[in-house]
């Protein structure tokens, strides 16, 4: 198997950027994995442009990668448009491993770039409903609170009304987690547990969109928004970029003052018709990816699991084989995944205060990692990290991710 490695990660603090644009963003975060990595943009063989929704909000349909790195002078190589909902930016990176893999380049950027704030807030979120099936949508809501019905834990009468201002996603990880309260007496509180950790972890790091510490108490009493989650529960919209450049052995070998980490496993798949109880889709692609880096979840330092709301993390720990399936909740109110715990998750304060800008997010998990491995992760270093985990999912279809990428990172 030929070694692949990333060698540069960069990207800009997540938030609301009225004044910035898909482009500008880009080229910031382009610029910042260039300095990582010691290289010109003149170095680059190939580049893959992860984004979402800049046709929808700015016209932008098509040739986006294009108009990025032309406008800051790189033609004459490939340059692949990746849309793939929330995992673009993680689809972004597997088709760079696969080039390398297959010998058809030795060094190549994956980019994502993302602006989902807007003046009309309808439109942010109402894009996010185009990572379903647009054409079946009606019947897909339906399927959701048929199903919703066959739960032994029932919305409170006094939050049956969703809360304003959430994008679609939201009820159907509330139903997710309404299914795992029914199925696994998991409980609002230990999402709670999740959401205060994470805020605790995003206060500890500077590119996080949001960086104020929250108590347990705080997360319960704040604006519903789909029972079980309350408003910190979920990722905030906002905008960002992130990149990473990976490279052969053989490039590596040329350099001198190159920070490697090494790509264990890169695993892309996408979602299948299945019944609600039968593993899912990260179980699946766990599996393989634990397979392809021959290490086992025990193996693995820490991780940065996909938490559009807590109840993704909770869902995720179990699915990566963190800890037993049913046990998420129980495992994150023992400390477990809390900086200094035995399986840390999410120290970067993942999606949920670190942000959500679609086809970045993927991207900004691979910086994390490649931070804690290089041991450069001040305030939030997790002591002796030598495996990380990446899990990005995206989309939605049947009770599912529509698509999903699994990276596995080890220091060198």
């Amino acid at each position: 198997m030929k070694s692949v490695y990333v060698i540069g990660a960069g990207m800009i603090r997540f938030n609301k950027y009225p004044d910035k644009t898909v482009q500008s963003m880009a080229h910031e975060a382009i610029e910042l994995v260039l300095k990582d990595a010691g290289l010109t943009k003149e170095d680059m063989e190939a580049v893959f442009f992860a984004n979402s929704f800049w046709g929808m909000f700015d016209n932008q349909h098509s040739i986006r990668g294009e108009v990025v790195m032309r406008n800051m002078g790189v033609g004459n190589i490939p340059i692949t448009n990746v849309e793939n909902a929330c995992a673009g930016g993680s689809t972004a990176l597997h088709l760079a491993y696969t080039g390398i893999r297959a010998g058809m380049y030795d060094v190549a950027l994956a980019i994502g770039s993302e602006k989902i704030t807007n003046p009309n807030k309808s439109l942010s979120l109402g894009a996010y409903a185009t990572c379903m099936d647009v054409g079946n949508f009606a019947k897909h809501i339906e399927n959701i609170m048929e199903l919703s019905k066959t739960f032994t834990v029932k919305i409170p009468e006094d939050q049956t009304a969703p809360g304003e201002g959430r994008s679609i996603f939201m009820d159907a990880y509330a139903m997710g987690a309404r299914w795992h309260m029914s199925r696994f007496n998991s409980t609002q509180r230990q999402l709670a547990v999740i959401c205060s950790k994470n805020h605790f972890h995003g206060s500890l790091n500077p590119l996080s969109q949001y960086q104020q510490v929250m108590t347990v108490e705080e997360v319960l009493a704040a604006k519903p928004v789909a029972y079980p989650l309350t408003r910190p529960m979920c990722a905030p919209v906002g905008d960002g970029a992130a990149a990473a450049i990976i490279c052969s052995e053989k490039f590596l070998k040329k350099l001198t003052n190159a920070r490697p980490v090494r790509i264990r496993a890169s695993i892309l798949g996408t979602g299948a018709d299945r019944d609600i109880n039968a593993p899912d889709i990260g179980e699946r692609l766990a599996r393989k990816a634990y397979t392809e880096a021959g290490v086992d979840p025990k193996d693995i330092s820490f991780a940065e699991v996909h938490d559009a709301t807590s109840w993704g993390e909770l869902h995720q720990t179990e699915s990566m084989g963190l800890c037993p399936m049913g046990e998420g909740g129980p495992f994150a109110e023992s400390g477990a995944t809390r900086l200094g715990g035995k399986m840390p998750v999410n120290v970067s304060g993942g999606l949920e205060c670190k942000g959500h800008p679609i086809g970045a997010s993927g991207l900004s998990q691979i910086h994390e990692l490649v931070t804690q491995l290089r041991g450069e992760a001040g305030k939030r270093q997790i002591e002796g990290a030598r495996l990380g985990l990446a899990e990005n999912g995206g989309g939605n279809i049947g009770v599912e991710e529509a698509a999903m990428g699994i990276h596995i990172l080890e220091k060198v």
